[in-house]
């Protein structure tokens, strides 16, 4: 049974691969621009994952959002970039259909409220010299 799991998972690149060469021969576009286009969107959304992580995790301790809710949201988000970064439209498939679930429901968080909170503080000026 573990050979056949080895064998599944050192062929998914190999077929991966191939899938990519045959849409890009029938598309008409250069595999080499899927397989670049594919690994930059990958890498700005696991680049913009750690920014959204942290102001989740900290919304999670501040009690504004429940912890498991943000990780699970965040786990998906890394795997799918990682899908996008490995070459070939099969794993981009798979990493998009993985984007698209809809896991977290709910209101969305606001990033631009994290960090110290802005409150007025009322009274008169007055300068002495």
């Amino acid at each position: 049974m573990r050979i056949v799991v080895l064998l599944i998972v050192l062929s998914f690149p190999i077929f991966d691969v191939l899938a990519t060469l045959r849409f890009a021969r029938w598309t008409g576009v250069p595999a080499l621009a899927w397989f670049a286009a594919s690994a930059l969107a990958g890498a700005l959304l696991l680049r913009n994952e750690r920014d959204t992580f942290r102001a989740k995790t900290l919304a999670a301790l501040r009690g504004d959002q429940p912890l498991l809710r943000g990780l699970l949201d965040s786990g998906r988000r890394v795997l799918a970039a990682l899908l996008l970064i490995l070459p070939g439209v099969l794993s981009d498939v798979i990493a998009l259909l993985l984007l698209l679930l809809p896991i977290n429901i709910g209101p969305p968080l606001a990033t631009q409220s994290i960090g110290i909170g802005r409150k007025t503080i009322e009274g008169d000026y007055r300068r002495t010299e």
